[in-house]
């Protein structure tokens, strides 16, 4: 028999950490190789945990909402049959270590990870902050004592590191025994309940609040100001018609117009690269690549944005192939964490939900936000050298949210413009 560790794998360059949402396996359980055995979140993605060997799932180091480190053990799986070894954490140093010191370890483990309770207290602590309380033996009380600098009053990430750092000269809190019956009073503190019996009170999945606290975070974080501007898309919409099924036979892809616009901000970004910047306290960042953030729906009505890496690079067959992958990807839960990484620009289609225009909140620490609105047919006063008469054009709005901090309105303004220009001299004839 040998025992093999689980450990939090790589998930990419920016990944140092993830959340466990869900154990799919207990103790005891049996589990294969390549095995599903838990889920985890990152900031931006859900993802998956298989085994890389069978056996028998026997301890378990961190609970659902924990925060795991990359590399750091979370489960122990024994496995039996010639040729196998002991993969415990002594294996970084090519050192084999007894059973009786890998038992120990799990149980130092899972006394650090299970040894304060948060359950009592009414303050809110992310999952983070109640990970580092656990590894340093801060309690409880100690907790709700500390001076939070997040939002109303919440303790950051900092402000418990910077705790911890001044422990020895902070004054020591006692605690105080609760009675029980105050105890019990805690314990069965009612949910909220709605005044009016028909509503319902539904808590936000963890997706949301995330989302949540970004968009409350950019709105504090920048000064959102917005330009608009109405495109002629007509040579577009024919173009597209008259190529969609040739290019769908012939790339095994279909042709929407998401990749087409796509196109174009990323050749307006090499002309304005003012735009392609982020902002970092009193920096301001040029960036060498243009990676477009792409805005996607998913199913159960959140939002993710996938990055297509290069943009400027991509011919158009290319950009419509990351667009759809991407997409496709995004819908089925399969993005990896370095997919939603790197963005420097982000572009998201109001459109696709009947919107003529809209005015999106910047995905910080990006600085322009770009909103394609529904193409309309409408009339419209065309000039011609013979004179002025109304037709029917096929006709969207750009609505360009930046930040008012470093982008004034020549340059947010013209970059749109610039949008605008590259899609209404949209070559008929293109070849694709």
């Amino acid at each position: 028999m040998a025992r093999f560790e689980l450990k939090l794998p790589k998930m990419g360059e920016s990944v140092a950490e993830a959340t466990i949402t869900n154990w799919l396996k207990n103790v005891g359980d049996t589990i294969d190789a390549d095995e599903t055995v838990l889920e985890i979140a990152t900031d931006k993605v859900d993802s998956e945990v298989p085994s890389e060997v069978a056996g028998t799932l026997v301890e378990v180091l961190f609970q659902v909402d924990d925060v795991v480190q990359v590399g750091q053990t979370i489960a122990i799986i024994e496995t039996e049959g010639e040729g196998d070894t002991v993969n415990i954490s002594s294996v970084t140093s090519g050192v084999e270590a007894p059973i009786a010191k890998i038992e120990q370890s799990v149980t130092d483990a899972k006394a650090t990870v299970e040894a304060l309770d948060f359950s009592n207290s009414e303050k809110f602590f992310s999952p983070l902050v109640k990970n580092i309380a656990k590894e340093e033996g801060v309690s409880i009380q100690e907790l709700e004592q500390i001076g939070g600098t997040g939002k109303d009053g919440r303790v950051t990430k900092n402000d418990i590191l910077e705790y911890i750092k001044n422990r020895s000269n902070a004054p020591k809190v006692t605690a105080v025994a609760v009675p029980v019956a105050q105890k019990a009073v805690q314990v069965s503190k009612a949910a909220p309940i709605s005044v009016n019996g028909g509503d319902e009170i539904v808590e936000m999945d963890r997706m949301r609040k995330l989302i949540s606290g970004y968009m409350v975070k950019s709105i504090q974080t920048s000064a959102h100001v917005q330009s608009f501007i109405e495109v002629d898309v007509t040579n577009i919409v024919n173009w597209r018609n008259k190529v969609k099924n040739s290019f769908e036979k012939r790339e095994g892809e279909k042709l929407t117009f998401t990749p087409i616009f796509m196109e174009a901000v990323a050749k307006a970004l090499k002309d304005f690269p003012g735009m392609n910047i982020s902002v970092e306290g009193d920096y301001i960042i040029k960036k060498k690549n243009i990676n477009l953030g792409m805005a996607a729906a998913l199913p159960n009505g959140n939002l993710i944005v996938p990055v297509i890496k290069n943009a400027d690079q991509l011919n158009l067959v290319g950009m419509a192939k990351a667009v759809n992958d991407l997409g496709n990807r995004a819908k089925a839960g399969k993005l990896k964490p370095d997919d939603t990484q790197g963005g420097t620009y982000t572009v998201t289609n109001v459109g696709t939900f009947g919107s003529v225009f809209g005015t999106p909140i910047l995905n910080q620490p990006e600085v322009g936000i770009l909103a394609l609105g529904a193409i309309r047919k409408v009339p419209a006063v065309i000039e011609t050298p013979e004179g002025d008469f109304i037709g029917i054009r096929q006709k969207m709005f750009l609505s360009h949210s930046y930040d008012h901090r470093v982008v004034d309105g020549a340059l947010g303004g013209g970059f749109v413009k610039r949008v605008a220009e590259i899609l209404e001299a949209w070559d008929i004839n293109r070849e694709v």
